[in-house]
């Protein structure tokens, strides 16, 4: 077969010829880009947002905004902590001093509606062990402007002053502060996560110059997507979180992507391919498939644009941008880099002398291992570990998965429930100081407030009546109001003009479903008919939330079932294969569910992995995990669907295919998950909740993928499906053939290959007309005998060089 390869020497397409015709051009232009990339994305960190849970178009919302324009006491985001010590709040020093420190506040740029216990004499705003007072007040502005403000005013507040000791909190101060760690920790993830990858990397190709291309595609995609956010942010809000994503994929998928192409690139040449030609013959099936996956895992990203809150659009909006730069990388850089490294894509092999220690052991102790025997065959010099028994093993894998399909099938499958059932649990709130590290000190101030302070501090509810009522008008809408089960005290009204507001306290906890429960009736009340009455508060947001996900949610699930379905059906021509990419899918992410309950809800190893469990998980993060999960699965199961595609064209043998497929991509799946574990781990050491919950539940996902389902499940599942795997209806063929796409050399997959299985021929009996032989053949001796797998591998794996069957008349055997 190497001699086959060697002579062939497709020609190159006009992708391949406009990619490699000036390497050196395209890698100074990419140099040139990329330094200006640097230049372009430079400080978006300190321009994103740290909100962006609410709806925008909610009743919240619009409430909040009236509020916090017409009312700005009424909606306080900055407080400051008075503590007098051993003193009451009430000692003449105290009080003299706290009055000093709200005028000067007040007289602060960018500030209003002050007020202080002093001033008011509330006992909401006074501790009740009597040590601790506030003063509250409102900083406008967007994210950034009030974060520069606080910036500006909190050294001058903050500390010993006199009697008292400030400390500074509120809303503004937690978001401000997440904000600050994020960023640090996203710096220390990726001191942590690059050094560990290119060891990992190292450990996978044995060259350290086969180990830095996948990382340069990274880093490309990553400076590049910061660019584009950095654009963004002057167009719409985007949340600081999304740096994360762009890491976390930036690296893992341009890793992936890097991977699959120099994998098989180095397989070309140790088939006896030229640099040139082993390019050409990479971005015709590597290439593809890198292709098909970028897609795939685009669309399951953007399916969170839907959704009206910034928090997810940000994912959506970094997620398709890395997507896409680290497609490009790999598809357009990578192989210029190739093309003028050539064979030296094996330098710096630090394997080496492991692999020569072997073989003088071997040389002394007699006959060589099958290994070395195929290492033989290929006659090249170029020392490529590309398929040797580590790719044995998946396949021995294979065999024996599908000896025992329905026994594997069944357990796995039930297994993957069991460990999704603490889901089934879920409590859904909103993120609040308790998302940040115990030491910091908008947290200390907010639990100072929570524990020490009488009444449900921050939980409490506003009820906007706009319009021109009477005051007997507003009383009656009060009485209702007290009426109202679970209602503690209702303040108010104040009342500015045609507008005025309630304070409603309620008798649960902030956010708790009997608290949610008397939002739905306070915006049930009827009131006068001249007003027009709307409600917010912690509780209301999280309502809206939570009712903007449910009515978005069927659609964002659409776009990515339907197009995924698509997507596979042009790459495969089958109709069930897409079907069960789905399902299992969805499957491979039960775990990452249940142990979001498990760990972050419920509490449990929060003091290992250093967090504040709120008995609760914040609504959107779910949402996100599922689109991110689900469009990493897809990657893997895009490169091992494809392989086996490819083979089953090339043979018409399904049980082989389905060996083939997992020997020669089993190992490189499990190296990009672990990879990417690797990264998404690194993100999880954050000291955010959120973030250390988004990067700890990727990585268990994208590793049960990996290993459970891509290893198990999927042989399995194939092996009962048997060569109906494949199949599709008239219609459908005949639109693939014209349309779909395969990691074959040129053309779709054979008519064969979508053909409903025929009846078994005998040997040496007629094979019918249109047949493959090789698709109708039990006893093709390249297709059953023992070594099936390992003859395929002769030559460093070129499986499929040249000629497939794609090139092939379909009445003719397939040619092996």
């Amino acid at each position: 077969m190497s001699e086959v390869n060697r002579s062939a020497s497709p020609q190159l397409g006009g992708w391949t010829r406009f990619v490699t015709a000036r390497p050196r051009l395209a890698l100074l232009a990419a140099l040139v880009i990329t330094a200006l990339a640097v230049f372009a994305g430079s400080g978006v960190a300190d321009r994103m947002g740290s909100g962006g849970w609410q709806a925008p178009d909610a009743e919240s919302t619009y409430a909040s905004e009236v509020l916090a324009r017409e009312f700005p006491a009424s909606q306080p985001n900055l407080l400051l902590l008075v503590d007098s010590g051993s003193a009451s709040v009430d000692d003449p020093d105290v009080a003299a001093e706290a009055g000093r420190l709200a005028k000067r506040l007040d007289a602060e740029p960018g500030v209003s509606g002050v007020g202080s216990y002093w001033a008011t004499r509330s006992p909401a705003l006074r501790s009740e062990d009597g040590h601790e007072a506030i003063i509250a007040a409102r900083i406008g502005g967007d994210e950034k402007t009030a974060g520069e403000t606080l910036d500006r005013i909190a050294p001058d507040f903050a500390g010993e002053r006199g009697p008292v000791t400030v400390s500074v909190g509120g809303p503004v101060a937690v978001q401000h502060e997440m904000q600050t760690i994020i960023q640090e920790d996203l710096l220390r993830a990726e001191l942590i996560a690059l050094p560990v990858t290119l060891i990992l990397l190292v450990m996978v190709f044995g060259s350290a110059v086969a180990a830095l291309l996948p990382l340069g595609v990274g880093i490309v995609a990553i400076l590049g997507t910061n660019a584009v956010l950095r654009g963004l942010t002057e167009l719409t809000d985007v949340s600081v979180f999304a740096m994360n994503l762009t890491t976390a994929l930036g690296l893992g998928l341009a890793i992936d992507y890097a991977l699959f192409i120099v994998r098989r690139f180095r397989e070309e040449l140790a088939g006896g391919a030229d640099p040139r030609t082993a390019v050409g013959t990479t971005l015709r099936t590597a290439g593809r498939t890198v292709l098909f996956s970028a897609l795939t895992v685009a669309v399951s990203l953007s399916a969170m644009l839907v959704f009206p809150q910034y928090f997810l659009r940000s994912f959506a909006y970094a997620g398709i941008a890395v997507v896409l730069l680290a497609a490009a990388a790999a598809l357009i850089l990578l192989p210029a880099a190739l093309v003028l490294l050539g064979h030296r894509i094996n330098s710096l092999d630090l394997r080496r002398v492991f692999r020569r220690r072997k073989k003088s052991v071997t040389a002394a102790g007699g006959e060589p291992s099958e290994g070395e025997t195929e290492a033989g065959a290929a006659g090249a010099d170029v020392d490529v570990d590309v398929d040797a028994s580590p790719g044995r093993g998946w396949a021995r894998l294979a065999a024996l998965v599908m000896r025992r399909a329905p026994v594997f099938a069944i357990v796995t499958t039930v297994g993957l429930l069991l460990l999704g059932l603490p889901f089934l649990g879920v409590e859904f709130g909103t993120a609040d100081d308790r998302q940040l590290p115990a030491g910091a000190e908008s947290r200390v101030v907010q639990e100072h407030i929570r524990d020490g302070f009488p009444g449900s501090p921050g939980g409490g509810l506003e009820v906007l009546a706009e319009g021109k009522g009477s005051p007997a008008d507003h009383a009656e809408l009060k009485g209702r109001i007290e009426k109202l089960p679970g209602v503690l005290r209702v303040e108010g009204p104040v009342a500015e003009g045609s507008t005025a507001y309630y304070n409603v306290l309620p008798e649960g906890e902030a956010v708790g479903e009997a608290t949610q429960q008397l939002v739905r009736d306070l915006r049930a009340v009827p009131s006068a008919s001249s007003l027009d009455v709307s409600v917010t508060g912690t509780a209301a947001v999280l309502v809206d939330s939570k009712d903007a996900i449910a009515d978005r949610l069927p659609w964002a699930l659409a776009i990515i079932v339907v197009v995924t379905l698509l997507l596979v059906f042009l790459l495969t021509g089958s109709v069930l294969i897409p079907l069960q990419a789905v399902v299992l899918n969805a499957l491979s992410l039960t775990a990452m569910f249940g142990a979001l309950v498990w760990v972050f809800q419920d509490g449990n190893l929060s003091g290992l992995l250093g967090f504040t469990s709120t008995g609760d998980i914040e609504t959107t993060l779910p949402v996100l995990m599922f689109c991110v999960a689900f469009g990493l699965s897809m990657d893997y199961g895009v490169f091992l669907i494809s392989r086996m595609k490819e083979e089953y064209d090339r043979t018409g043998d399904h049980e082989h295919s389905v060996t083939f497929g997992l020997r020669h991509t089993g190992g490189l799946i499990t190296a990009a998950a672990v990879i990417l574990a690797v990264v998404m781990v690194a993100i999880g050491t954050s000291r955010v909740t959120s973030t250390k919950m988004l990067g700890l539940g990727i990585a268990l996902a994208v590793l049960m993928d990996a290993m459970v389902v891509r290893g198990l499940l999927v042989p399995a599942v194939m092996k009962l499906m048997g060569r109906s795997t494949w199949w599709a209806p008239a219609p459908l063929r005949a639109f693939h053939r014209r349309f779909g796409l395969s990691e074959g050399e040129s053309a779709p997959a054979a008519a064969a290959a979508s053909a409903p299985a025929p009846a078994p021929v005998p040997d040496g009996a007629a094979v019918p007309a249109g047949t493959s032989a090789a698709a109708s053949a039990p006893a093709s001796a390249a297709a059953h005998s023992p070594d099936a797998a390992q003859s395929a591998d002769v030559a460093g794996g070129v499986e499929a060089g040249p000629e497939t069957a794609a090139d092939t008349d379909l009445a003719k055997p397939a040619r092996r």
